[in-house]
């Protein structure tokens, strides 16, 4: 009788494990590329310190402005979803980039388009990463509350 329970348990586990969600939009799925789970792949950058050294100060903060500048270029167009600073850390990463593209080449060509990366001040690691295929759709809300743009 034990086997008899252990088996029936082992067969029901997967069909109670998932179920349907109620709330489920094909259409926006579909639209965001969304797999089965609500997920879909990326490319995660952490940008870390580069080799560069640039004394002029007014130079490096114009290849700074330029960094800023390009990050806005870059989402207006729909090619990165998430960028931000870390905090001071004992591996020198100073950022991270999520870009909407899968294909490393690319996200390095369009690193390449960043006057901080191109001066060395930056230099970066790009990694696959999966996470939720909505992460697109918030910078629609984003623009509506930043009150003042970098």
């Amino acid at each position: 009788m034990k086997i008899n329970i252990f088996v029936l348990l082992m067969v029901s586990i997967p069909f109670f494990a998932n179920s349907q969600n109620s709330t489920y939009d094909q259409a926006l799925a579909d639209s965001l590329g969304a797999d089965d789970y609500g997920m879909k792949s990326y490319s995660l950058v952490m940008l870390k310190t580069g080799g560069g050294n640039i004394d002029d100060k007014a130079e490096v903060d114009s290849l700074f402005r330029g960094h800023l500048d390009n990050i806005s270029r870059l989402a207006e167009a729909g090619k990165i979803i998430a960028a931000g600073p870390l905090g001071k850390n004992d591996k020198n990463y100073r950022g991270i980039f999520i870009f909407d593209e899968q294909d490393k080449a690319k996200v390095a060509e369009l690193l390449q388009t960043d006057p901080a990366i191109k001066a060395n001040l930056l230099a970066y690691d790009i990694y696959n990463w999966y996470g939720s295929a909505a992460l697109p759709v918030y910078l629609e809300t984003h623009s509506k509350i930043e009150k003042i743009r970098p």
